[in-house]
């Protein structure tokens, strides 16, 4: 796939943008930010607004014509007019970041029919940038990186009702990992090699995976719905039901088992 100068050019706008969101919400690790709930349940901290306003104005303003899809804005239906759109999670995991942890990242993409064309996560607390475009590989710190075979043991993360249902084979060979709040860097870390795959509970919005997918595509691996097909994002729906992430034989098996289980 010959991906186009405005494809390059618009990869490195996602990285300048990202790096320097990083650098915003940094200044509130770890400074106990003020906080609020949306819907009651879903904490976001003024970090998360800074980091958006910051990503919305340098991105717009560089690319007036794209759509915008954040987290912490409000959808504007208008975007489904442009041939790109913006999908931004401006800190994707903010339970974890305002634990302390390090596992969350700012996650941008740029989408097309559907598909991510660009796609980065900038991890300032881990320093870690990945990113891909289609056909060009995923890459951690300018470094190419690839999905693991799997071993003896595999590690599989994911919400345990869907753990449960791995046939029994498996569960002889399967490790348990404990819950990553940033779904965005959960998938990276397939990506890298460093965990075999995770299922991902149904109510996935777009900025949580547009860029985590094509950055694990590019690494080799796969995130499925229950159909076996890649997600679209961008469009009038913009959450997912339940999905898998892996890669080979073991990511068939997670599939097989979203397929089967019954999601209300």
């Amino acid at each position: 796939m010959a991906i186009s100068a405005e494809t390059h050019e618009d990869l490195v706008l996602l990285r300048d943008a990202a790096r320097e969101a990083g650098t915003i919400a940094m200044r509130y690790f770890g400074q106990s930010p003020q906080v609020w709930m949306k819907g009651g349940t879903s904490p976001v901290s003024e970090a998360d607004h800074a980091a958006d306003a910051y990503l919305r104005e340098t991105l717009l303003k560089a690319r007036p014509n794209y759509g915008w899809l954040s987290e912490e804005t409000a959808d504007d239906h208008a975007r489904l007019s442009a041939r790109r759109t913006f999908v931004v999670d401006p800190i994707d995991g903010t339970r974890g970041f305002l634990d302390g942890l390090h596992s969350w990242c700012v996650s941008v993409a740029v989408v097309e029919d559907g598909r991510s064309l660009a796609g980065v996560l900038e991890c300032p607390a881990k320093h870690e940038t990945y990113w891909a475009l289609p056909g060009e590989g995923a890459f951690l710190n300018d470094k190419r990186i690839h999905v693991r075979a799997p071993g003896d043991t595999v590690e599989i993360g994911g919400p345990k009702p869907l753990l449960d249902r791995m046939p029994a084979s498996w569960q002889a060979r399967m490790r348990r990992v404990a819950y990553i709040p940033s779904l965005a860097y959960r998938l990276a870390m397939i990506a890298n090699g460093k965990l075999d795959a995770t299922f991902v509970k149904p109510n996935a919005h777009d900025w949580d995976i547009a860029a985590a997918d094509l950055i694990l595509r590019e690494a080799g691996g796969a995130l499925l719905d229950r159909a076996g097909k890649p997600p679209r994002y961008a469009g009038e729906v913009i959450n997912h039901g339940a999905l898998a992430a892996g890669s080979g034989q073991l990511l068939g098996v997670l599939a097989g088992v979203i397929a089967g289980a019954d999601q209300g």
